[in-house]
């Protein structure tokens, strides 16, 4: 970490003794609300003693309060997307929503989580660096693009700057080391900023979320009804949106289409209540994808509702088949009490049941309730990655096994060329959801690939017996959700010892901690890593979002 020298805690002038000024490391783009990451420990410090002056030259260790008010500057981005502070010689973390580097603010102590604590910023002293206007008028309300008044430039930096935290404090790996540098590469920008997403699933609700300036006009009935998404922080509060900028231009179409409609007192529709657990319409699923033939975009609409009353769609569904570019309208129904847009039962209100995309040279269908990349762009990129880091000899005699396969495309562009020949002898993938394991299976034989095996499992649960259903492979894909590999996963992967093992990752946190067993080991437990990291790549596949994905490359030692 870095240090901050004892006048980076100051009191300020007597006519406004109420603030406390704290300043900020440069280097903590590892922090975050992530429970695998540490803390400074402040357990032996007397929290009454804080807002006492100090009586010398050298500042007393300080830890704010619950509602406390601070002047702070932002000088890093921790992972999610928050900005860090860090308190002068006690190393207190504070961590801010919407507060980016170089930003003055002043927040309020909102909330302590034992060794950190979150701020909610109150005011704007002085901008941020690399200011530029945000172009859509939600982006400071919704959650969804918190650094998009942020340059892109400045974006990426961000983002490299927390996976290459990440790898050095979690993952334990030196930058002293002389090949670090070759290890940790510069991250892959995305070159389309917007209009990237392929899905974008809104909700209806029956509380409109307000903005504190507007919080005094009083909203009943209809006018309290909203489609949009949903307000950070609240469940039951929604942000009205008629366009976003994340996602097509045709899906905005269809967007604009419904809110002009939908809350038609003649369509005696209404908006699912969480609340009382009343009301018809619960989500709008937007997904886009292209037409093998012409190139041209095709959508698919799925009203996510809470019965099934066909009739009560049917004049939504007549103003949007009218837009050429849709060519299936979906109904999932969903009786539970749940949030879920995934229904019990599923119909075909309009058109066909699916729609395709082409990845890698491949084609897909893709349902209503299938797992696809948001970005069909930024995953050509990125799947091309990991196909340089398999490093497949192309004669067909490799094996490969593709864990957290979800509906196959990795194992599928790996199985075949864009010749269609042969690149591994066989790929067996393993997934817990059915459904996908099912797309995987149409998938493979849509593109007349019969190189591959999927099946269900959760490889969470594994026992002794998993590995018994195929042979040993020489390279793993292993593509798991947010919470990363469970160490039963990580035994097996460290017993197998199979040559290379390409790790991509949605979450740098867990990637840099899994990375860490499978090359370091576990010492508390007494296992043995065998692994060495060549490299970890960023790849940038959500412009204006905090998130990031890496592919890392494992070599057996």
């Amino acid at each position: 970490m870095a240090t901050i020298p004892s006048h980076g805690l100051r009191h300020l002038t007597l006519t406004r003794p109420w603030l406390r000024k704290i300043s900020c490391t440069t280097s903590l783009a590892f922090s975050s609300q992530d429970p695998l990451l540490t803390y400074p420990d402040n357990s032996n410090n007397n929290d009454t003693d804080h807002t006492k002056k100090t009586t010398n030259s050298k500042s007393q260790a300080f830890f704010p309060k619950k509602n406390q008010v601070l002047e702070l500057e932002c000088e890093s981005l921790a992972f999610k997307g928050k900005g860090v502070c860090k308190v002068a010689d006690s190393g207190f973390v504070l961590l801010c929503d919407n507060a980016l580097p170089g930003e003055r603010f002043i927040g309020r102590v909102s909330r302590k989580k034992g060794s950190y604590a979150e701020v909610t910023k109150l005011k704007t002293l002085s901008p941020h660096r690399d200011l530029v206007d945000a172009p859509c008028g939600y982006a400071s309300y919704c959650g969804g693009c918190k650094t998009q008044n942020l340059s892109y430039e400045a974006q990426l930096r961000a983002k490299e700057q927390q996976v290459r935290e990440l790898v050095i404090h979690v993952g334990k790996f030196s930058d002293k080391n002389p090949d670090f540098e070759c290890i940790m590469k510069p991250i892959v920008p995305c070159d389309v900023q917007f209009h990237y997403r392929n899905k974008m699933e809104f909700s209806f609700g029956t509380q409109k979320w307000l903005p504190k300036e507007l919080l005094h006009e009083k909203l009943d009935g209809i006018d309290n009804y909203a489609l949009g998404l949903h307000a950070p922080g609240y469940f039951d509060k929604i942000l009205n949106v008629d366009k976003c900028l994340l996602q097509s231009e045709p899906a905005n179409k269809i967007l604009a289409t419904v809110q002009d409609n939908w809350k038609d007192p003649e369509l005696g529709l209404s908006p699912y209540n969480v609340h009382s657990h009343t009301g018809f319409l619960k989500h709008l699923v937007l997904r886009t994808g292209s037409d093998m033939k012409t190139d041209l975009p095709e959508l698919m609409v799925n009203f996510v509702t809470s019965s099934y009353k066909p009739e009560m769609l049917k004049p939504l569904v007549e103003k949007i088949s009218a837009i050429p570019e849709v060519v299936s309208i979906m109904n999932n129904v969903n009786t539970s009490v749940g949030n879920t847009s995934v229904g019990e039962e599923e119909y075909t209100l309009y058109g066909k049941s699916t729609i395709t995309e082409s990845l890698r040279g491949l084609t897909f269908q893709i349902s209503a309730n299938s797992f696809f990349q948001t970005n069909t762009h930024q995953a050509e990129v990125l799947y091309k990655l990991i196909e340089d880091c398999a490093g497949l000899r192309g004669d067909a005699s490799e094996i490969v096994l593709d864990l957290f396969c979800g509906t196959g495309t990795i194992g599928l562009t790996l199985a075949k060329k864009y010749s269609l020949l042969d690149l591994a002898k066989h790929v067996y993938g393993y997934e817990v959801v059915a459904q996908a394991v099912a797309d995987a299976h149409r998938n493979a034989k849509l593109n007349g690939i019969s190189n591959t095996t999927f099946l269900q499992g959760d490889l969470n649960k594994i026992d002794e017996n998993f590995g018994k259903h195929f042979p040993k492979p020489d390279i793993v894909i292993s593509d798991p959700n947010r919470p990363g590999m469970h160490m039963k996963l990580i035994k097996f992967l460290l017993k197998l010892k199979v040559p290379k093992i390409v790790y991509v990752s949605c979450n740098p946190a867990t990637c840099a901690r899994d990375i860490d067993y499978l090359c370091h080991g576990v010492m508390e437990q007494n296992i043995k890593g065998c692994y060495k990291l060549k490299s970890i790549q960023p790849v940038d596949m959500f412009p204006h979002t905090p998130h990031i994905e890496c592919v890392c490359l494992l070599e057996l030692c």
